[in-house]
């Protein structure tokens, strides 16, 4: 399916993209500047987030704001904290996308360990919960909210030493499906993005032996992760999209 919005489709709306530093979201953080976004970069590493701001304002995108935060210390009032801050400073948030995520150690499930199995599911799901209900009802007062999900291919079937990353994105999907139900006759609509194969770090770290130029790149699979913020998508809900269809 050809995913094709209009060059302004994200004219007036603030959106939130959450590992915004790198990888995925930093390119969803460009692209929705390039809509027309006015973009909330969250992530660990303010140097990152910082290159990320300065390309979005050369290329005259609306200016962006800063929230560093690491969610795997960040508590519910951190979240809290950060929903009044949005509001404050921009007086409303339209969209959201969850895509900052932690891999773990690939291994085989009896020798997962209970810390790095912990980390993956409070980066991955707790923290992705706490952030979702602190959001909601700023993101319930936009005439045109989304919520958008980061899954895997391994969120859709278990694999072999995927270990805590795969359940966790079982987790995040069920959490989509839930919510988008809930929601289902308000103005707000939710889903997840399956990018897929991409050219970035987490995936050089999980398959260190591939060829990375034979990935797509985080800008080609940009398209959907528009389309679902912008008017265009307005009847999706519920789904999870795979960024890169089977043939």
């Amino acid at each position: 399916m050809e995913y094709q919005v209009a060059a302004d489709a994200l004219n007036g709306r603030v959106i939130l993209v959450t590992g915004a530093g790198d990888g995925i979201g930093r390119q969803a953080a460009l692209s929705y500047a390039q809509h027309g976004a006015t973009v909330i970069l969250l992530g660990r590493t303010v140097k990152k987030l910082e290159s990320v701001y300065d390309e979005i304002e050369a290329a005259g995108g609306a200016q962006p704001a800063i929230i560093p935060l690491d969610m795997l210390g960040a508590t519910r009032q951190h979240y809290i904290d950060m929903v009044d801050t949005i509001e404050q400073q921009f007086g409303r948030l339209d969209g959201v996308l969850h895509n900052a995520g932690l891999l773990g150690v690939l291994s085989p499930f009896d020798q997962i360990e209970e810390k790095a199995f912990d980390e993956v599911m409070q980066v991955n799901v707790k923290a992705t919960f706490l952030m979702t209900q602190a959001v909601m009802p700023l993101v319930q007062k936009s005439e045109d909210g989304r919520i958008v999900f980061t899954s895997s291919t391994v969120g859709h079937a278990g694999r072999a030493f995927w270990g805590a990353y795969a359940m966790s994105k079982f987790a995040t999907e069920g959490m989509m499906q839930v919510l988008a139900d809930e929601l289902s006759n308000t103005s707000v609509k939710v889903n997840a993005i399956n990018p897929g194969g991409t050219r970035t770090r987490m995936r050089a770290s999980a398959f260190p032996g591939e060829d990375a130029k034979t990935l797509k790149t985080p800008e080609d699979i940009m398209p959907l992760y528009v389309y679902l913020m912008a008017p265009e998508g307005a009847e999706v809900n519920g789904q999870c999209i795979d960024a890169q269809p089977k043939r």
